[in-house]
């Protein structure tokens, strides 16, 4: 078992990526780097992190932040409530005197952190003998043990809990954190993983019985649901009309444009004679309609969309009602946080 922590230690000296948040030991740099990461590839939450630091140096900076202002420089990561979890906790620690949390417990105890970033938190800030469990190291676990219980499940979560901490080089918790983190990311990976050079292709029960690609294993489908949106981009003289979305549901606290959610695809007569449109427009015939572009395929972790954006024009001076929305100038669309497929809309027909 220490020889397993020794190779990919070794493994990682000259394989390891150079991250600046590995580079620290500054706790909040660390935890913001980790709750990107949640849910993002490390190539594509580089650039995001970079961003967050020259905006929000500290955690004064980031808990004196405007909602709106972090989700604006959060638009595109997805998975949302990571922004308001970390704008929240960030907002507690300040309240509580400004010094980041010294325990695991009080890492813990953040908004929007779980075992895993709690321990990797405390492992590469405070060098604490945490170990984590992430996606990466249930593959590397999973393969190199040939362990077949589901990783979704509560006993297959013990189980690697259990062993990840039986695995840790808590001289070295860190390294061997970073290590293993990155071996399962470049090394051991998802698709096609490099085991014929594979420094633990000797000992690896998967690759000796040939189940490397049949692991891990998870118990449960994601059940997909389908929603068909009909977006309505208005054209009133230079403005148009924007709401933010507060139910509890997908894209909270984003900006949207006025948007009818039908039961299936829609034809332009049927939006036309829809009670929400109706509701909104005083004297339908004052404008045109144009469908711009017809069941745009956004696929999400649970839910598939197809969405239709039409746009609307009234002549100057028809002011349409469009009651609880945001009367914005078109030129200033691109201040507002929106949905990645809302936003590939606006580069396509009005950031031009």
């Amino acid at each position: 078992m220490e020889q397993f922590a020794v190779i990919l230690e070794k493994w990682y000296e000259s394989h390891g990526r150079d991250l600046p948040w590995r580079a620290t030991a500054d706790p909040y740099r660390i935890w913001v780097s980790e709750i990107i990461l949640q849910q993002t590839r490390v190539a594509q939450g580089y650039e995001y992190f970079m961003r967050f630091m020259e905006r929000f140096p500290t955690v004064q900076a980031l808990a004196g932040a405007a909602d709106d202002e972090v989700m604006k420089l959060w638009q595109g990561l997805g998975y949302y409530s990571r922004a308001r979890n970390l704008l929240a906790a960030a907002r507690d620690i300040v309240a509580r005197g400004g010094t980041f949390p010294r325990t695991y417990e009080g890492v813990r105890a953040l908004k929007g952190v779980g075992d895993y970033t709690a321990a990797a938190i405390c492992a590469f800030a405070y060098g604490m003998p945490c170990a984590v469990v992430d996606g990466n190291v249930y593959r590397v676990l999973a393969r190199w043990m040939g362990i077949g219980t589901p990783i979704d499940t509560s006993a297959g979560k013990k189980l690697f809990a259990s062993l990840a901490r039986e695995l840790l080089d808590e001289r070295h918790p860190a390294l061997y954190n970073q290590a293993i983190m990155d071996f399962g990311a470049l090394q051991c990976t998802p698709q096609s993983p490099g085991c014929a050079s594979c420094p633990l292709a000797d000992t690896c029960v998967a690759f000796a019985e040939g189940r490397v690609t049949a692991l891990p294993v998870k118990s449960h489908k994601t059940k997909v649901t389908v929603r068909h949106f009909n977006y309505l981009y208005v054209r009133s003289g230079s403005y148009t009309f924007i709401k933010k979305r507060d139910t509890d549901d997908i894209w909270r606290d984003l900006y949207e444009l006025p948007l009818v959610e039908s039961p299936r695809a829609w034809d332009e007569a049927e939006l036309l004679a829809s009670d929400r449109l109706r509701a909104w427009v005083d004297c339908p015939e004052t404008m045109t309609v144009r469908c711009l572009r017809r069941e745009v395929k956004h696929v999400l972790s649970h839910q598939v969309i197809y969405a239709t954006f039409y746009e609307l024009t009234f002549p100057e001076g028809a002011l349409p009602a469009f009651e609880g929305f945001l009367r914005v100038p078109i030129a200033d669309l691109e201040r507002y946080a929106v949905p990645r497929l809302v936003h590939q809309f606006f580069e396509q027909f009005v950031f031009v």
